[in-house]
């Protein structure tokens, strides 16, 4: 018995307590949502910031895709968001992701800007806590005036 005991002393309860991985310090993941007035894919001078749009983060098992962890937020009034997660997330594969836009005539998730890769362990080398993910953005249902001439910018000159 005295051995049963100590095998559960010394293997089952620090496996238990590891499996739930919790941090002393819990991870925030940030980034920024907008509405491409232009519909041109990527951030221009006529995209604005998106107050009040749905996004969370959603870790996956590497191995089978299966999803472990969901967690949602909303943008601040200047289209920021921070979630917290305070599991550490080492072994799986985590994005932060569009889920609802706050504005129905920029409703549509704008291809390839749906979702951000962030990275949520500690043992990685990271000294802060703030993990941060690149912008995601809606589109408009329709481009708004001007941005032709905005456009004409990115476009390539042939000589």
């Amino acid at each position: 018995m005295a051995k049963l005991l100590l095998f559960i002393a010394l293997f089952v309860v620090p496996c238990l307590v590891s499996a739930t991985r919790m941090v002393k310090n819990p991870l925030v993941v940030q980034g920024q949502v907008y509405c491409d007035h232009c519909r041109a894919g990527f951030e221009t001078p006529k995209t604005r910031n998106m107050a009040g749009a749905k996004v969370k983060v959603v870790c996956s098992n590497r191995k089978t895709g299966d999803v472990v962890y969901e967690k949602e937020g909303h943008t601040d009034s200047t289209g920021q968001y921070k979630i917290a997660v305070s599991e550490d997330h080492l072994d799986e594969i985590c994005d932060a992701v569009l889920v609802k836009s706050s504005q129905p005539e920029c409703a549509e998730m704008s291809s390839g800007r749906e979702r951000a890769r962030v990275v949520l362990t500690n043992f990685n080398g990271i000294s802060s806590y703030t993990r941060f993910a690149n912008a995601m953005g809606f589109m408009a249902n329709k481009a708004e005036a001007g941005c032709a001439e905005v456009m004409k910018v990115y476009q390539e000159e042939d000589d």
